[in-house]
């Protein structure tokens, strides 16, 4: 029998060879033509917002002027990143962006993880579902109105988180106006708003895990903790690495929106960052070459953090992104 099955393997092994050189891509190009003219479309759009705009690279090494064009602009090389570098706001846009972002990373990143494992615990579906939809709410709300939100209920004058703590005879609190506040208020803001949206692929993950595996905990006396532990964590891990890794690659970026949404000119001290200075050098200064150059450093920053994070998970045993 053993001989026979690696037979029957090696005559299927010979089969699939002589299908795959008698019927070619053009083969598949016509039997799946309506698959290949869908995918038209977003292959155009990945194309012309993807792939076109690296061309623009290029001004990081010209000293770019408008009237003299893309091409009739004067070469430099890295002279603008010798001045970038030499500017103070440079350093202190990277210093602001590895402080904001690491932290956020820190709490947004775990916090997702410990609400996904609390509602996979929960056995009422109801109750369940109508805490997801109200979770998963906040991630469609656009940062300007989340902004807006913001300084109405954690405004210093007219807030009314204030004016509730003012009427019970407590001191107004600067939540958005002072800067050390203004950069606890900023990780609140984005754990709330990240926190339930982060839940759904965890949530999948876990409905993967073997129902077995929980019933013979419960036989062997494990309690709702042990069973979270060594069984729901060690499941999940691989999508835990893979989203951590990920998410490494925008540690040195940031969102420009939520920062512009909460930013004031009473809290300064954190609000420079990569982001918020290449909307002030280019689309305000017009310094475009420095403004490329300044992303295109951020870019670099980002893709080495992802690869020397999928390279350690790799040494550590998990499969990683590449």
């Amino acid at each position: 029998m053993k001989g026979f099955s690696i037979s029957k393997h090696k005559n299927e092994t010979a089969l699939l060879g002589v299908r795959e050189k008698r019927y070619g891509p053009l083969y598949y190009l016509r039997r799946d033509w309506q698959l290949y003219v869908l995918l038209i479309l977003p292959l155009a759009l990945v194309l012309l917002f993807k792939y076109t705009p690296l061309a623009g690279l290029v001004l990081a090494f010209k000293d770019y002027k408008i009237a003299k064009g893309f091409w009739g602009s004067e070469w430099v090389g890295m002279q603008v990143f010798q001045d970038l570098f030499a500017k103070p706001d440079f350093a202190r846009a990277v210093r602001n962006t590895l402080l904001l972002n690491i932290t956020d990373l820190i709490f947004s990143f775990t916090v997702p993880i410990m609400l996904a494992l609390l509602l996979h615990e929960v056995k009422n579906v109801m109750f369940k579902r109508v805490n997801q939809t109200l979770l998963y709410l906040p991630h469609f709300l656009s940062w300007v109105i989340i902004g807006a939100m913001a300084y109405q209920l954690l405004g210093e004058g007219n807030g009314m988180i204030n004016n509730i703590i003012s009427s019970l005879g407590g001191t107004r609190v600067p939540f958005l106006q002072e800067d050390t506040n203004w950069l606890i208020s900023y990780l609140a803001i984005g754990i709330w708003q990240s926190m339930g949206w982060g839940t759904i692929i965890y949530l999948a993950a876990m409905s993967s895990i073997n129902p077995e595996m929980y019933e013979a905990a419960t036989v062997d006396g494990a309690s709702r903790w042990r069973k979270m532990w060594n069984i729901t964590l060690p499941s999940i891990r691989p999508t835990i690495v893979t989203l951590l890794i990920m998410s490494l690659g925008g540690v040195m970026g940031g969102s420009f929106e939520r920062i512009y949404a909460l930013l004031n000119r009473a809290t300064t001290e954190f609000t420079t960052t990569i982001p918020v200075l290449v909307y002030r050098w280019g689309i305000e200064g017009g310094d475009i070459s420095r403004a490329t150059a300044l992303g295109l450093f951020q870019a670099l920053i980002g893709l080495v953090l992802v690869l020397a994070a999928d390279r350690i998970a790799k040494k550590l045993g998990e499969d990683g992104l590449l």
